[in-house]
């Protein structure tokens, strides 16, 4: 079988997949991407050219349209080359909404289309408007209606879809749920596990609290309000005025990956610093850290601290559950989706640091009586998310025959290769 992956982020959600079909040699795999960094065996790599910006005259509604329309000419062109040399794949797996599978079935008629459907955006009812202290005005209700129009021509152009989670499939046009199945990227457990009694060292950024018994850990790719950074820090200001031996790790960079900057150009790490009594001695942020580094946070967390707009569901939530920690998350659909509160997690209003406060005060307080909710939250990963039980289910819908999964070679040798990348939260 040939395939083409298509993702400007080399490799994001298709790592395990590609490096799967990568291992039979009967199979071709070829990753379209922007991304000139990295590598994974066996999957040739092939760089789209990078496009020019929306042109700053057009209308504002259609910047982002635009940009959709670029990446999907850079693809195209991309795949031209590749059929001028005689590759001609049997599936296109692409990721909606960038663009680059806007003109597959153009170029290659006869391959199947598979797209994966992680968003689709509306002004009310999920992430937009959940923010109380940002109407939305009819400019953006507008732009974002305009801006489903690349993924409303992948959902229509497409020959399956996938969405990782039930509520993220549930944004999408209900016509067209049923191209669209439901499977999770799925957690690799035999990396993401518990070490019990893990003391966190990490001698490259000079952090040593193996003298600590109270670890807060917080991950994201960037510190901002659609990952509730504000509120989280909030609690934190509070909770060092309870516990004055608990230090917090946070690791994620100081940007904003979702939503909007603040307008002075401070970043939100920035702000929190200046505005809340923080004792920094006792915070300590390690930026973006390569898988091994990051496992070892999760692994010494004594509680760890999610929480999300209605929105696309991290990674990082279920890395952490995986690894036998106590999950203090918001009580937000993507999250309700995964944990049930007292069960399997502790669930928290998304707007209140006291309560926030209270749950991790509670949780350092009785760790005995969290033990059976790490086990919990372990167990539903191995039972739902496994990397070892999804990953067959994605081949077998990309290669739409089950016979052929006997040809795949062990699904285990292929995900040791956390440490060289970094971790999405």
């Amino acid at each position: 079988m040939r395939i083409l992956f298509l993702h400007p982020n080399f490799p994001a959600q298709f790592r395990h997949i590609a490096t799967a079909l990568a291992q039979n040699p009967n199979n071709e795999v070829v990753f379209g991407t922007l991304r000139q960094e990295g590598e994974l065996p066996g999957v040739r790599k092939v760089l789209c050219s990078q496009p020019r910006e929306p042109r700053p005259e057009a209308h504002a509604y259609l910047h982002s349209t635009e940009k959709a329309v670029l990446m999907g000419q850079a693809a195209y062109r991309m795949a031209a080359q590749l059929k001028a040399e005689g590759f001609v794949p049997d599936v296109i797996y692409g990721s909606s909404g960038w663009g680059l599978t806007l003109f597959m079935k153009d170029i290659f008629p006869q391959a199947r289309l598979h797209c994966y459907f992680e968003w689709f955006y509306h002004a009310h009812g999920s992430d937009v408007d959940f923010d109380r202290a940002k109407p939305v005005d009819v400019d953006l209700e507008a732009s974002l209606r305009i801006k489903n129009m690349p993924i409303l021509s992948d959902l229509w152009s497409c020959d399956r879809g996938l969405s990782p989670t039930y509520w993220q499939r549930s944004q999408f046009p209900s016509e067209f749920h049923s191209k669209i199945t439901v499977l999770h990227d799925g957690i690799d457990t035999t990396f993401f596990k518990p070490k019990p009694e893990r003391k966190l060292v990490l001698p490259q950024l000079g952090l040593d609290l193996s003298h600590v018994d109270e670890i807060v850990t917080y991950t994201t790719r960037g510190m901002e309000p659609y990952r509730g950074f504000p509120q989280f820090m909030e609690a934190i200001a509070l909770l060092q005025e309870r516990r004055p031996n608990c230090h917090v790790v946070i690791a994620g960079e100081d940007r904003v990956c979702y939503g909007k900057p603040l307008p002075d150009g401070k970043t939100y790490k920035q702000l929190m610093l200046e505005t809340l009594p923080l004792e920094l001695s006792r915070i300590h942020f390690t930026g973006s850290l390569p898988y091994e580094q990051y496992l070892q946070v999760l692994q010494a967390s004594s509680a760890h601290v999610y929480l999300t707009y209605p929105f696309v569901l991290s990674w990082s939530m279920l890395e952490a559950m995986a690894t036998g920690c106590l999950v203090i998350a918001s009580g937000t659909e993507p999250v309700t989706e995964v944990i049930q509160n007292g069960y399997n997690g502790l669930l928290i209003d998304f707007y209140s640091p006291a309560s926030l406060v209270e749950q991790i005060d509670d949780a350092l307080e009785h760790p005995e009586q969290m033990e059976i909710i790490r086990t919990q939250a372990r167990e539903t990963i191995l039972r739902s998310y496994d990397l070892k039980n999804v990953l067959p289910q994605h081949l077998k819908q990309l290669q739409g025959d089950s016979s052929q999964q006997s040809k795949i070679i062990s699904l285990h040798s292929h995900t040791r290769s956390y440490s060289k990348g970094f971790a999405k939260c």
